[in-house]
């Protein structure tokens, strides 16, 4: 699934007019880059859920085969809200979930491939991409997770600085979504669910994570992209 509904305010005034996932980073719209990594590993279909500028999106996404919409145009029900309304769509089988606005450069092996083969259903109900937050552009934060040696995640306290940050990819079990709220809601409660029944782990990305969340950002992930292969 690819979630792609939101406003993108923070990207204003690109996105006054344009779904922040129809930006172009080196020639090619965001979810355009994340729909291309999708591919490369294998994916054959893809859930993709729309609420702002919706028309546009799904204009953009018609060139496209085997994509599947998840219509939120009547109410944005926010990232868990999104997927939950989405879940009759993806079936009972672990799934990825990435953000339309992410972007990064790969290692030796792609990094989704990295995660599917590190997912266990067993152990975890979701398994997070989280890229260093020292070498990750356009990110400032104080990071999102401590990880321990076994791979599981520490969500960031207040007043704590800790070394990743989450890249806006995973894969999630639809376990992961048991007796969650109706209606709008944030994956991190979930996120944090996980955590406490030590089911939410992490993957370091190889590569370089670029956090497109202003138009100043945009303009460093155009010049990292300039300096590595994508």
């Amino acid at each position: 699934m690819v979630l792609a509904a939101g406003f993108g305010v923070r990207m204003k005034p690109l996105t006054d007019h344009m779904p922040k996932p129809l930006i172009h980073v080196a020639g090619k719209a965001l979810i355009d880059h994340v729909l291309d990594r999708l591919a490369a590993v294998g994916v054959e279909r893809v859930v993709i859920n729309v609420h702002y500028l919706a028309d546009a999106m799904e204009r953009h996404l018609a060139g496209r085969r085997f994509i599947v919409i998840s219509d939120e145009r009547d109410r944005l029900l926010e990232t868990g809200g999104g997927v939950v309304k989405a879940l009759p769509l993806l079936g009972e089988a672990p799934f990825f979930l990435v953000n339309s606005d992410t972007i990064w450069t790969e290692g030796v092996r792609p990094n989704l491939a990295r995660l599917a083969d590190a997912f266990d259903p067993d152990r975890m109900d979701a398994l997070l991409l989280l890229a260093p937050t020292a070498t990750s552009v356009g990110y400032s934060g104080q990071g999102d997770y401590a990880m321990t040696p076994d791979g599981r995640l520490q969500r960031r306290g207040e007043r704590q600085v800790v070394p990743f940050v989450y890249a806006s990819a995973a894969i999630v079990s639809p376990n992961l979504f048991a007796d969650s709220p109706r209606g709008a809601f944030s994956l991190l409660r979930l996120f944090d669910r996980a955590e406490a029944s030590g089911r939410l782990h992490g993957v370091r990305l190889e590569g370089v994570w670029m956090h497109i969340g202003t138009p100043a950002a945009l303009a460093e992930a155009e010049a990292a992209l300039g300096a590595y292969a994508v």
